[in-house]
């Protein structure tokens, strides 16, 4: 994966996890080495591309935006699943990935396995037809392990017995 190939042959990667296994640190790896291959990478989380999409959609620049994350040679899509889907942001996936099908690389992230993404997709047909644009040609990787956050979490802390309490001016 490292090589660059599968972006070549226009192939997916899902990375799945729980919360602070590394799923969006290796998604920007993966980036970072594919634009170091000359290819153009965009990185956006999913709350914020489904903003961006009801946004253009009112002001008309939704065909655009579309075909802006259509081009891009790899997509990352972090935060997949998070949240359940609305009708129109399940026809904007849908359209999303119906451009890309077959034709650019992208990359997903989600704490959701994939045996769940129909269920948060919602809509049977419309889940069917996204996920057959993604899980079929793609590269899985599940990442196990405690949150990586976790191990550092009180190093740079003071520690209780040696904190100070800053007294208020009143």
């Amino acid at each position: 994966l490292a090589q660059g190939e599968w972006i070549k042959a226009k192939e997916q990667i899902i990375l799945t996890g729980h919360t602070g296994t590394g799923k969006t640190w290796l998604s920007c790896a993966f980036g970072h080495q594919a634009a170091r291959l000359d290819h153009a990478v965009l990185y956006v989380r999913m709350p914020l591309l489904f903003e961006d999409m009801a946004m253009a959609r009112l002001d008309g620049r939704f065909p655009k935006l579309v075909d802006k994350l259509a081009r891009v040679q790899l997509l990352i899509l972090d935060d997949w699943g998070a949240h359940g889907l609305t009708d129109q942001q399940r026809l904007d996936l849908l359209e999303l990935f119906e451009e890309r099908y077959q034709r650019r690389s992208t990359i997903i992230t989600a704490q959701l396995p994939v045996s769940g993404w129909h269920d948060m997709i919602g809509e049977p047909t419309i889940a069917d037809a996204i996920l057959d644009r993604i899980v079929h040609n793609a590269h899985r990787i599940d990442l196990k392990g405690d949150s990586m956050r976790r191990k550092d979490q009180n190093k740079n802390l003071t520690h209780l017995k040696n904190r100070e309490t800053i007294p208020s001016e009143t």
